[in-house]
């Protein structure tokens, strides 16, 4: 038995090669390779033994020649096959070990130019990979180390052989490794088309979860391949039962609705929408008036701070059925009283990372995908127009704080707010005036105060009917896009009532 051993990273190397040794194989290798192999003391063949060539260009050409390649590809049920490599005293290779050359690692960084990052393009260990995938049923593909010891271990115990299985497994491994290798280069090459005409997203899978959003439904959350960071990237579970599907998609709407603000902030999610959201001078505070915005929706909820967890916010937060709470770490003490709660799901954020602003955001359809930009930033004061009224500088701040929550609530929707607290959110309504009429009971259903309160749409009012609903509750400043053909009628509405009204100019539509 013989096989092909050609890898950049050496990562459980020895094992597999001391252990193929054991059992009689012969190793063939190229270059370093060849010579890492030399130093653990085993037997190798050339490359270049069989080629009888040199290395070409560099060791750019190194195993691009047929007496590699027909002994991959050659199928062992088919006489003129073996007939044809005897013919030129070409010897099968049973087995192909490749990892390729860490193209992506060199793309990412900061010190490579281009020749450099191009120089990382792997061609021989694709050919190889993909003949030895292609020749599964007689040749045993492998790339990763991960693979080595069970691919090993079944080698030994059925002598040489692998099941039909695995090496159908191996196969998909190695032409998915190939795919998402080439993906990566075709990105790179294309980074200046934002829309390029073939899309090649790859994605790798993180975990297997229990079930979708309905338990008939097969789930399992994926990581995209080269992005900076992702959902559970240096998060640590400290305690609770595994992570749902619906579990990650609240996360991900909170953690993307805490990030817009700088100070401490708590959001409370339930059902991939914020229903309730505080800013204050302590992550204590903020957690109390985000839970008293909506205390009925956030039972059940997914809880997320961007300040440590106190001992005294511990005890708060245990004090509730929560499904989840997200924090960039906790008091000893405030761990203790969380982990009183069996099932809570606690998760520790080791390291906020920043998300790269060319992130795409994808929507599935029907047979395809919808692509675009990620709705990232939020317009400044400086860039809106006040079109009535002069907010004060309280007004402003909570018009500010509206607006950013209101980006991350489904539209159309309505967000009212008060000294920096959520009271009031209506959400995912086909009607505009349905959205403010809801927000604006959910507001007295708590029994929040809507005098001087500040209103936030995610898109302009058709009609004055929205507004005027408002103002009759007791809303006196409003902060929307602006841009409907009757703009003049809801700004003359807001007018005659003294309320102040401020344009952003951009809507933040979410569906």
């Amino acid at each position: 038995m013989r096989a092909l051993i050609s890898v950049w990273d050496k990562t459980g190397l020895d094992g597999l090669v001391k252990g193929l040794d054991s059992l009689g194989w012969e190793l063939v290798a190229s270059g370093g390779t060849a010579a890492y192999i030399e130093e653990l003391g085993l037997k190798v063949t050339s490359v270049e033994s069989l080629t009888e060539f040199p290395e070409l260009l560099g060791g750019r050409v190194k195993t691009l020649h047929p007496a590699i390649h027909a002994g991959i590809l050659a199928r062992r049920g088919f006489d003129e096959d073996l007939e044809t490599i005897a013919n030129h005293g070409i010897e099968p290779i049973d087995l192909v070990c490749v990892n390729l050359y860490p193209f992506e690692e060199a793309a990412r960084s900061r010190e490579a130019d281009e020749k450099q990052v191009v120089e990382m393009i792997d061609v021989g260990g694709p050919t190889l990979l993909r003949g030895a995938a292609k020749n599964y049923e007689y040749v045993i593909p492998v790339c990763r180390p991960a693979d080595y010891e069970s691919v090993l271990t079944e080698v030994r115990a059925r002598k040489g052989e692998l099941s039909p299985e695995t090496r159908l497994r191996l196969a998909a491994v190695a032409f998915a490794a190939t795919a998402a290798y080439d993906a990566a280069i075709a990105r790179w090459f294309g980074e200046t088309d934002v829309f390029p005409e073939a899309f090649i997203p790859v994605f790798e899978k993180v975990t297997d979860l229990a079930y979708g959003e309905n338990p008939h439904q097969g789930a399992a959350f994926y990581a995209e391949r080269g992005a900076r960071t992702h959902l559970l990237a240096r998060v640590e579970q400290l305690h609770g039962r595994e992570l749902s599907f619906n579990n990650l998609n609240d996360l991900n709407a909170a953690r993307l609705a805490v990030r817009e603000f700088a100070l401490p902030a708590c959001v409370i999610v339930k059902h991939a929408n914020p229903c309730g959201v505080a800013v204050a001078a302590t992550i204590d505070e903020a957690y109390t008036r985000a839970l008293a915005a909506d205390p009925t929706s956030a039972y059940g909820g997914v809880v997320v701070v961007n300040r440590g967890v106190s001992a005294a916010l511990g005890d708060l937060i245990a004090a509730q059925f929560v499904e989840l709470v997200f924090a960039p770490g906790y008091d000893e003490v405030a761990l203790e009283a969380l982990l009183q709660k069996k099932s809570i799901r606690i998760l520790n954020d080791l390291e906020r990372r920043t998300v790269e602003a060319s992130e795409r955001d994808y929507k599935r359809v029907l047979g395809g995908l919808l692509v675009q930009d990620r709705d990232w930033d939020v317009a400044g004061r400086e860039g809106m127009e006040v079109a009535t009224g002069q907010p004060s500088q309280a007004q402003w701040g909570d018009l500010l704080f509206a607006w950013r929550v209101c980006k991350h609530v489904a539209s159309n929707a309505i967000v009212i707010a008060k000294d920096l607290q959520t009271i009031g959110i209506g959400a995912g309504q086909m009607s505009r005036v349905d959205a403010v009429r809801i927000a604006v009971e959910k507001a007295r259903e708590h029994e929040h105060s809507l005098e001087g309160a500040s209103l936030a749409s995610d898109a302009f009012f058709p009609f004055p009917d929205g507004p005027q609903l408002a103002l009759d509750a007791g809303i006196d400043a409003f902060i929307q896009p602006g841009g409907s053909k009757r703009d003049v009628d809801v700004i003359d509405t807001a007018e005659s009532a003294g309320a102040a009204m401020v344009f952003t100019g951009r809507r933040h539509f979410s569906h």
